[in-house]
């Protein structure tokens, strides 16, 4: 057996096992008993809803898993890649453009498997918990404005890759690595007014008191607002949220109008002050910094697995290319992928912890600030008692529980110090 086969199988179902094991050990951390800190906002027959949603979306996720995995799988096994590299090299063109088809023909296949999965989700499980608002209209042009934006960022990045390494050999992966930096630059500079409003609609917040709020305090803390606006996040879902984006005259924070119509003004400012808490404290620019130095280590890696007649044959793949090379490895990359998963998680529930202390020693009304994190757990259905693997794995936010607890204690920390002086 290929050894670079034998390897790829056994992350592969490595992977699912331990997708499965954390998922299961998820569920079993589950209790029937309300948290006495969730007392008033969640009632019994509510938090065992809540559960349900969770049990569900968990055996869907796995289902799912299990699905693409054996397709996986078989389709290696069957010589499928080597299919579509016999069918586009047929068209006897460029290799850039040869690359280019041959992505495009899995990603359309990738979707066109997805699509069930995603629609089931979306208008049967999200329905049922009385999430989903979006229409069949909505949903078709949302995964065709998906498609496109994929084919035309992704192939210029791909295509520009592909050109490095047929002119440069090994040594283009650090121009790959500039090429890379440049469009996560662009992007975090643009997508707020060229890509966000493809799939919603962004306007100026009009509520007065609030917007007065907001502004209060966000002079108080030396922090120029460029725009705050509302998305109407409701014609797609029920779930709330907020988030920050951008840089520069591009920065925009952004409200979904479900959260502005299920919060008081006094929360949603504790919210806006969080989100300028991460740009305060620089967390959008240390998880960019973060993103390229682990691209970096990414493209020198792949430099040394371009042409591999072994990982070739692994995917029962007859000739060798660039963007046979590019897709290859990424299966090879996973587990190194997941280590920098694990890491940045990490930096992110750090980040949290320290956006939610910036709320704390700024805006001065911690009770405002814990209220809303209730409200947004109980809108939507957030579990409140996560398995430690789980969380250490996959989550980007600290539990809600402990979130609180460390508000208190710096809240209560605030009063003793104020008390003592």
């Amino acid at each position: 057996m290929n050894v670079y086969f034998a390897v790829i199988l056994v992350l592969l179902i490595g992977k699912f096992f331990l997708i499965f094991i954390v998922e299961v050990l998820n569920l079993s951390n589950l209790s029937n008993r309300v948290p006495e800190e969730f007392r008033g906002f969640y009632d019994e027959e509510k938090y065992s809803f809540s559960q349900n949603y969770l049990k569900e979306n968990t055996i869907f996720y796995l289902i799912k898993e299990a699905v693409f995995t054996a397709l996986i799988v078989f389709f290696i096994i069957a010589g499928g890649f080597n299919s579509i590299d016999v069918f586009v090299r047929g068209f006897k063109i460029p290799e850039v453009v040869t690359g280019l088809l041959f992505a495009i023909v899995i990603l359309l296949a990738y979707e066109l498997v997805s699509i069930p999965f995603s629609a089931y989700k979306t208008f049967v499980i999200e329905k049922k918990y009385g999430f989903n608002r979006t229409d069949l209209k909505t949903f078709i042009l949302d995964i065709i404005k998906s498609l496109i934006l994929c084919i035309i960022i992704g192939g210029i990045i791909f295509a520009l890759i592909m050109w490095l390494f047929i002119k440069l050999g090994k040594p283009a992966w650090i121009y790959c690595w500039f090429v890379v930096i440049i469009f996560e630059l662009f992007l975090v500079f643009l997508s707020p007014i060229i890509i966000l409003p493809l799939f919603n609609k962004f306007v100026p917040l009009q509520e007065p008191e609030l917007r007065e709020a907001i502004f209060r305090y966000a002079n108080s803390q030396n922090f120029p607002i460029m725009g705050i606006f509302k998305m109407d996040a409701s014609r797609r879902t029920a779930k709330t949220n907020a988030y920050f984006v951008g840089f520069g005259r591009f920065r925009r924070i952004c409200l979904f109008d479900t959260l502005i119509q299920n919060h008081t003004k006094e929360e949603l400012v504790s919210i806006l002050a969080h989100e300028i808490g991460h740009f305060k404290k620089r967390h959008i620019l240390k998880n960019l910094a973060f993103s390229i130095l682990e691209n970096g280590l990414m493209f020198f890696i792949l430099s040394n697995f371009i042409n591999n007649r072994y990982l070739f044959d692994a995917f029962k793949v007859q000739r060798l290319s660039i963007y046979g090379s590019l897709f290859f490895f990424g299966f090879l990359y996973s587990p190194i992928s997941l280590i920098f998963s694990i890491i940045q998680n990490m930096l992110s529930r750090k980040f949290e912890f320290e956006a939610d202390k910036f709320v704390a020693e700024t805006y001065k009304d911690s009770e405002a600030f814990i209220s809303a994190l209730k409200k947004l757990t109980v809108d939507n259905l957030t579990n409140l008692t996560p398995h430690p693997l789980k969380v250490f794995l996959d989550y980007t936010h600290p539990p809600v529980l402990d979130r609180i607890e460390r508000i208190k204690e710096i809240s209560q920390f605030s009063i003793n110090k104020k008390d003592l002086c």
